[in-house]
């Protein structure tokens, strides 16, 4: 097999020969160019056409944020960006990440050997789970072509559409069934622009009488409505409450989330979908070294109707807020003797090789029986969470999801989980959110 073709680009001369030197000691990369700004960088996809690229954040003329928006629009493929640990840097390269990137690590410590080694440790291991990634994509679109092309008419959605179930029996030819898609596409569509359904004028009502709160603008903005009708009673969840005026030590439901590799951008899409007025809180854990997660939080909390914050030792658990483990250590839910559900931070030993772990902050969770409690498992390399995802699977925990291959950036973790067994919901991005709440509201 031919090795995969790797641009490298930086702005220093010496890390641009370091990463070479990285990159070309493993026999199934090859090292076809090197660019020293976002310009040159450019130019030299366009001319070599690689399979990958590792991207400098800073650089002059053209730094790595820019470029990575110029690539993706001409020709989207794997790119690792390099990232400084200066405050710049880290807020550029969580934009990088939302913008397409497929991970990042943090450039190595010139003075430092052991650092050096680890770092590059790491790139070979992004290198290969992005080959591995863009392969599997591959296969998998493929497959939905010929699944497409045969005479079965299923749609991507979980639950086929309300219109698809008073259809005639399918005793017609190949032509009358691809009609009859057709048929139902268009649908699917008319109640969203022609003819409003009962459900639909409640849910023009509700939104008019919400209309007065702000914290609600982002919510209206699913994308679940373009994937069948059958998302549509998903909008009917979202009715005005008070329980996030409750005491934290009355808490109905805790949800928990873990993911890794492509999570910035699936936890932009998953928060901007949940209702300011959620009665959960979310804890949250992404693979990230010390210090990104702040800027994660804060670019998140940006966007999404919730408060979205890292989360620090002995924080008291809210309904409408979301709470990221900090990078570099585990995060548990614990309850006191007060009876509140607060956060512990620590720096024990890594799990799964990640601190923090998906896996510490789901066995955590076992205990805490007197609340209903929801786990997901979104995109990210390895097994991290599945284990423990098994355990309160096992012992009656009240819903799980994990993402689909679908929209996976790398189906690792979710996959882990749904081999397991334990998974309630297998969905795509973005109908995890929608789920979610109307689970968390059940009965309310």
């Amino acid at each position: 097999m031919k090795p995969f073709r790797v641009l490298v680009v930086d702005d220093s001369a010496f890390m641009r020969r370091i990463f070479s030197d990285f990159i070309e000691r493993d026999p199934s990369f090859q090292v076809v160019g090197t660019a020293d700004n976002g310009r040159d960088a450019v130019e030299k996809v366009k001319a070599l056409d690689p399979d990958v690229i590792t991207l400098d954040v800073e650089m002059p003329e053209m730094n790595g944020l820019d470029a990575l928006r110029l690539i993706m629009e001409t020709g989207p493929r794997p790119v690792i960006m390099l990232s400084g640990i200066n405050e710049q840097g880290m807020r550029e390269t969580i934009l990088a990440l939302e913008a397409g990137a497929f991970d990042f690590i943090r450039k190595p410590s010139i003075s430092n050997a052991l650092d050096i080694e680890q770092v590059r440790s790491e790139l070979m291991k992004q290198l290969n789970a992005a080959m591995q990634a863009k392969q599997r994509r591959a296969l998998w679109e493929e497959e939905e072509q010929r699944r497409q092309g045969a005479d079965i008419s299923v749609p991507l959605s979980p639950k086929p559409s309300d219109k698809t179930l008073n259809k005639k029996p399918q005793m017609k030819e190949t032509r009358r069934t691809i009609d009859g898609a057709e048929e139902r596409v268009k649908l699917a569509e008319l109640p969203r622009t022609r003819v409003p359904r009962p459900e639909e004028d409640k849910l023009a009502r509700a939104e008019a009488s919400d209309a007065s709160k702000p914290r609600r603008k982002k919510v209206d903005r699913k994308p679940v409505a373009d994937s069948s009708s059958a998302a549509l009673p998903e909008h009917e969840i979202h009715p005005p409450r008070e329980v996030k005026l409750q005491p934290s030590n009355e808490l109905t439901d805790l949800v928990a989330v873990g993911c890794s590799t492509g999570g910035p951008r699936a936890l932009k899409a998953f928060l901007e979908q949940i209702p300011g007025d959620f009665c959960a809180p979310i804890v949250i854990v992404q693979h990230m070294p010390p210090n990104f997660t702040k800027s994660l939080a804060q670019r998140l909390n940006s966007f999404s109707p919730l408060e979205v914050m890292e989360a620090e030792q002995g924080m008291v658990l809210e309904p409408g807020k979301a709470y990221i483990a900090p990078g570099g250590s585990h995060m548990r839910v614990f309850r006191s003797e007060s009876g509140a559900f607060q956060i512990r931070v620590s720096q024990d030993e890594t799990r799964n090789g990640h601190r923090p772990s998906v896996d510490v902050l789901f066995e955590s969770l076992l205990p805490l029986t007197m609340v209903k409690r929801h786990a997901v498992l979104m995109t990210g390399m390895g097994s991290d969470g599945a284990r423990m995802m098994k355990k309160l699977y096992d012992t009656g925990v009240n819903s799980t999801f994990a993402e689909s291959e679908q929209t996976c950036v790398v189906y690792g973790m979710p996959r882990s989980a749904v081999e397991l067994g334990c998974v309630n919901h297998v969905l795509p991005l973005h109908d995890i959110a929608p789920r979610l709440v109307r689970a968390v509201n059940n009965g309310k």
